[in-house]
């Protein structure tokens, strides 16, 4: 039996506006029913790549598929995939439903329907109750799910999803992450989730593919990306691990090689306190110490002027302040040795 296509794929596509290479040569298959971020910061080609699925762009070179059947040539208009924006793009003038129901009017959906189809997607947002309300009249939450509905009531095979929750406020724009992953599961379909946040990529992606100068640098599983990195860029931009230079890993483990070392995988040791078995012990100065909630940031310089930045519970009785001196201890196997450069 032939293997299902994927619900998404590339192969050496390219964007090119002039000289620039916004995309340049991705390679990419998305899952059927896959929650799949594409994370990196501006110009990264993560967008680019969003809109070349949607059929907004088409490519430069390169061949892309939707569910086994090429795009090339084929309008927004007609792939089996919606979009939702970071600014909703909902038209003010218009009620609730009637905002939910606009693509099916366009597509020649009988009014009974359409609005039975419409409530239906409002319920499934929780905002039935809300149909006869303006866009105006809600929040920023709410309006971001009459865009989730208008765009999931057309039935999609895949949803595109834009930094939709870029406009909203912290508390709610995690809520939001929790509610996004529920329901993809309960629907079944492909997400394409497009974003610069790390944390949302992160907490909300089944595999996440990190984008830098329009290129993938790496595709894997949230826990993947965060603990073992590939790159000093995705060390840097995934979670900000400090890098180890390679002569420095090497006189620590033998293996002259770049390493990544997360900030919670360091300890502070106190007066007398001897390190676990096994740890790596450097000794240094502190030059940093940054309150953040549950946690203290505590920067500081070893001996032979690496910098380290470590990740500690705030509860900690005492934590030493700039100038002092400190003994530091992590694993060795949290020393995650980097692909050059």
């Amino acid at each position: 039996m032939a293997a299902s296509p994927s619900a998404v794929m590339f192969r050496g596509v390219e964007r090119h506006y002039g000289p620039v290479r916004a995309v340049d040569g991705v390679d990419l298959d998305i899952a059927p029913g896959e929650f799949f971020a594409m994370l990196g910061p501006s110009g990264s080609g993560k967008t680019t790549c969003l809109r070349l699925i949607a059929g907004f762009e088409q490519p430069t070179a390169g061949h892309i598929e939707i569910f086994g059947e090429a795009m090339e040539g084929v309008p927004a208009y007609r792939r089996p995939v919606n979009t939702v924006f970071q600014d909703y793009a909902l038209f003010p003038h218009m009620n609730v439903l009637d905002n939910v129901c606009y693509g099916m009017m366009i597509r020649g959906v009988d009014r009974t329907e359409r609005e039975q189809l419409g409530r239906a997607a409002l319920a499934m947002v929780k905002l039935a109750g809300k149909e006869e309300r303006k866009p105006g009249q809600l929040s920023g939450g709410q309006r971001q799910r009459v865009a989730l509905a208008r765009a999931l009531v057309v039935r999609p095979k895949v949803l595109l999803l834009d930094e939709p929750l870029g406009a909203l406020d912290l508390k709610l724009r995690e809520e939001m992450q929790g509610e996004l992953k529920t329901l993809q599961r309960s629907l079944g379909l492909s997400f394409v989730f497009v974003t610069h946040d790390q944390g949302e990529a992160l907490s909300m992606a089944d595999r996440v593919a990190v984008f830098n100068d329009g290129r993938i640098v790496q595709v894997g599983s949230p826990e993947e990306i965060y603990e073992r990195p590939r790159t000093r860029f995705v060390a840097d931009f995934v979670g900000g691990s400090n890098v180890i230079e390679a002569d420095l890993v090497g006189t620590w483990t033998g293996i002259a090689k770049p390493a990544s070392l997360r900030a919670e995988k360091i300890v502070l040791l106190a007066n007398g306190t001897a390190a676990p078995d096994g740890a790596i012990v450097v000794d240094g100065s502190i030059t940093q110490t940054l309150y953040q909630g549950a946690v203290k940031r505590i920067e500081l310089v070893t001996g032979n002027g690496q910098r380290l930045v470590a990740s500690v519970p705030a509860s900690l009785s005492a934590t030493p302040s700039p100038g002092t001196g400190v003994r530091v201890a992590f694993p060795r196997a949290a020393l995650h040795h980097m692909e050059e450069p």
